[in-house]
């Protein structure tokens, strides 16, 4: 079922100071060149949000590019920021898009909003099934289950003329799910705006990953390439 969220149209200015998207396209750029080499690549962005990543890596000129996500709304403002890329409305864990990519790339945490192993291994089953033979998958992890900080209180504020946005959290977990209730205060010059949104992450060992790599044929690496600038996995199948 698509998400519910309510952020679509706020997401790029509660995330201007926290994600730093033209870093993360020269990190996927560098990436892809050093394992395909230079030329021209088509690329899927999996979990693409509001297509700023995309649109970052359409600056450089390299890339044929596909987006994918679940969020209708965050699929409006993605195919209005670029509407000469082709977005997708779908679940990662179901993908089926009938061709195959050089560079697919699924950051900024998204594949943990699977919460459980058994969707984490079948997601990436998925998106291996979207890679070419030499091609390179690029994702972008979550927060350690020993890690994780039960109770931590985190804030974010956008402070421009005609736009107010308070994002408040407090953490908690249920087994290995990290439950993150955001409470939003938005204000504009129409009105003022209230809710509460909840994200769950699932809080995965590096043995799940590894795991769902290995199952889905493929073998995968550490690096920091990320838009969070957490643990970045870099896989590509395996040799016969």
């Amino acid at each position: 079922m698509p998400n519910d969220f309510q952020t679509a149209r706020w997401y790029d200015a509660i995330y201007a100071n926290i994600a730093d998207y033209p870093k993360s396209a020269a990190a996927i750029d560098e990436l892809a060149t050093d394992h395909l080499g230079s030329g021209r690549h088509s690329l899927l962005d999996v979990a693409c949000g509001t297509g700023k990543l995309l649109e970052e890596l359409q600056k450089r000129g390299n890339y044929d590019l596909q987006g994918v996500d679940l969020d209708p709304g965050m699929l409006d403002v993605a195919r209005q920021r670029l509407p000469d890329i082709e977005f997708v409305e779908a679940d990662m864990a179901e993908l089926d898009l009938g061709k195959k990519f050089d560079v697919i790339t699924c950051l900024g945490s998204s594949l943990p909003a699977v919460s459980a192993v058994d969707r984490l291994n079948q997601t990436v089953f998925r998106l291996a099934s979207h890679l070419k033979h030499n091609g390179l998958l690029i994702v972008e992890g979550f927060i350690a289950p020993d890690d994780w900080e039960d109770g931590r209180l985190s804030a974010d504020f956008v402070d421009e003329p005609n736009l107010k946005i308070a994002r408040m959290a407090r953490s908690s977990r249920r087994d290995d799910i990290a439950i993150m209730d955001f409470h939003y205060l938005i204000s504009t010059k129409d009105d003022v705006q209230q809710f509460i949104e909840r994200h769950e992450l699932g809080l995965f060992t590096d043995e799940n990953y590894e795991d769902a790599f290995r199952g889905a044929g493929l073998h995968a690496t550490r690096a920091k390439a990320g838009i969070l600038n957490r643990i970045t996995y870099i896989a590509r199948h395996k040799i016969a």
